[in-house]
């Protein structure tokens, strides 16, 4: 039987998440101590995330001051702050959130700093110029913030970025030919096979292309942008797919409003070693409303069985594979 990690370990990780939280005290130093921490015990990331769920819930409270010196040691806690972390006993209902681990690998470079993120990976990073960043699922980028700019280059995957406002260094995220700058805003970037969607949470976004500058589209709050190297298509938000419900993987979530499930086995397998296979071109193009945990296929694939009568083959640990039940088969 496995060890329990000793209740410090609790303590501590929720002291971590607090200081994350403020972007403008968080230093490389900090970022350093805290990859030393998790790297002392694997099973520390998942009570960091736990932490990070738990923060994220209504009536989140200021964070302690101390940030622990020596990661082994475990955290004196002062008396008065006791009634204000006893929230911190909700953490493990959190865990469902369906993420595997939280820590991304981080590698510093000469020009700037990198972030890699494994499957089943989201993380939370906050930057020195006081801008924060969600990183989500199989996703690398690399920062480099200079004193007169901030440039972030998105290899793959998806990330999204609270800007600091800095009027003298702007915020500019690359995706192979494509730039988005800040104006003061909230918005993510994700690298897909056919171009780079934009989509803004707050604030306004420009977006351009590197083969021709002066042409430049502005995309506004609730809004979304699809570019590559050849097209500018700017999307209006509407009520069938608003902006925040294509970000609700910063929760842990998949939230599907009239998605194919051809649309729907793909965000899953963004996620999950566990791959869905949609075997029936027609069963592909159904449609489906829901709200899942990202890390869950193996309840969205009974959630279709229960609703739509398709048939599912889970013998393969490695697949889930949908078709078309045989009572619609007769039928056809």
């Amino acid at each position: 039987m496995a060890t329990p990690l000793p209740p410090a370990d609790r303590d501590a990780a929720a002291v971590w998440v607090a200081r994350m939280d403020d972007a403008e005290a968080w230093t490389m130093a900090d970022e350093a101590a805290l990859q030393a921490w998790l790297a002392a015990d694997p099973r520390r990331h998942g009570l960091l995330l736990q932490a990070q769920a738990a923060w994220e819930l209504p009536g989140a409270i200021a964070a302690p001051a101390q940030i622990p010196e020596a990661v082994d040691e475990p955290i004196a806690e002062p008396a008065r702050d006791r009634r204000r972390w006893a929230r911190r006993g909700v953490l493990g209902g959190m865990v469902a959130a369906g993420v595997a681990a939280v820590a991304a690998t981080r590698y510093v470079l000469a020009s700037g700093a990198e972030y890699v993120t494994r499957l089943g990976e989201i993380r939370r990073v906050p930057l020195d110029d006081g801008s924060v960043m969600t990183i989500n699922s199989d996703t690398a980028l690399k920062v480099n913030l200079t004193s007169h700019a901030r440039e972030v280059e998105l290899a793959q995957g998806e990330a999204w970025f609270e800007v600091a406002k800095d009027a003298q260094r702007p915020f500019v995220v690359a995706s192979g030919a494509v730039r988005a700058q800040a104006i003061g805003t909230a918005f993510s970037v994700r690298k897909r096979e056919d171009g780079v969607e934009v989509l803004v949470t707050e604030g306004v976004v420009e977006t351009w292309t590197a083969a021709d500058a002066s042409q430049r589209l502005r995309v506004l709050a609730g809004e979304r942008a699809m570019v590559n190297a050849r097209a500018l298509v700017h999307y209006q938000a509407s009520e069938t797919a608003p902006v925040d419900r294509a970000l609700a993987w910063r929760n842990g979530m998949i939230d599907l409003n009239g998605t194919t499930l051809r649309e729907a086995a793909e965000e899953f397998n963004r996620y999950n070693k566990r791959q869905i296979v949609i075997a029936d071109p027609d069963v592909a193009g159904e449609q489906f409303d829901g709200l899942f945990r990202i890390g869950d296929p193996e309840g969205f694939a009974e959630t279709l069985k229960a609703t739509l009568s398709v048939s599912i083959d889970s013998s393969d640990p490695r697949i889930i594979r949908i078709e078309r039940g045989a009572e619609n088969s007769a039928m056809k």
